[in-house]
């Protein structure tokens, strides 16, 4: 029995490990070319600062106790997490067209570790993002709350929410075998998930069906928890959405790691 905990504590310890050189090594690439985060950037900026500026005149969407613009922030940081996360699986693609690819899988790492470094690595990408929203609302004068409990709880829902994406473009990775094809499903699964959620209009104004899409998508829960803490520094329900992303985030990367090897064939 001993000897089962001691080799589960050293595969443990050992895919935590590699999973942080991984993700590392991605960070170091980004740093040494950081053109793709001011490029990011301009996403969420024309969101907040030209939709969001539009509909906050209109005063068409309820926000009760709310400004349009701080309902929206929370939603905009969302989908710039998104789509940061949900394209890594072109990596995946193009390590293969390359080659790279089939010489980490024939190495010792396990599955789950590669899987793990390349969320970890878009969750770092997904924290600028952040960075970047945070910087724009102050610009905007849109009130957030900032405190230390805020921050880590920003932080982790970003994490497992770029986890997540990451996850699911590695399993269409995975099916798809060219980078077009990707692309393709890539904005075809993020545009409705970021419209059937309640990123930029709330759950009540939807149609019923709508309703129920929105109540299992994962999105809008990730949207829900980083309104809370930028709103109103409460973790009121904070602890559900966290939850659920955590069991979302597990399974899909349990999902993801079985069919990597797949990616090669």
């Amino acid at each position: 029995m001993d000897k089962v905990i001691k080799f589960m504590f050293h595969y443990i310890s050992q895919t935590i490990k590699k999973s942080y050189i991984l993700a590392e090594m991605e960070v170091r690439k980004l740093l040494h070319d950081p053109t793709e985060l001011i490029s990011r950037a301009v996403q969420p900026i024309l969101w907040l600062g030209i939709f969001g500026e539009a509909l906050s005149k209109v005063r068409a969407i309820p926000t009760p106790g709310l400004t349009y613009l701080q309902f929206i922030a929370p939603g905009i940081l969302t989908q710039s997490v998104v789509f940061v996360a949900i394209f890594y699986g072109l990596y995946i693609i193009m390590d293969r067209d390359t080659g790279i690819l089939q010489k980490m899988l024939v190495t010792p790492t396990p599955r789950i570790a590669l899987v793990w470094g390349r969320m970890l690595s878009a969750g770092v990408r997904g924290l600028s993002q952040a960075l970047i929203i945070f910087l724009f609302s102050l610009v905007l004068g849109i009130h957030l709350n900032i405190t230390i409990l805020s921050i880590v709880g920003v932080f982790l829902i970003v994490m497992l929410g770029a986890g997540f994406f990451t996850g699911l473009s590695m399993i269409i990775a995975s099916i798809v075998k060219t980078r077009e094809r990707f692309m393709g499903i890539g904005q075809v699964i993020t545009l409705p998930l970021f419209f059937a959620s309640n990123a930029i209009y709330p759950i009540s104004i939807m149609p019923a069906w709508l309703r129920v899409v929105a109540t299992v998508n994962p999105l809008s829960y990730m949207v829900d928890g980083l309104r809370t803490l930028m709103l109103s520094g409460s973790f009121s329900g904070v602890g559900l959405d966290l939850g659920i992303l955590v069991v979302v985030t597990l399974i899909v990367s349990i999902i993801s790691a079985w069919m990597y090897p797949k990616v090669i064939i």
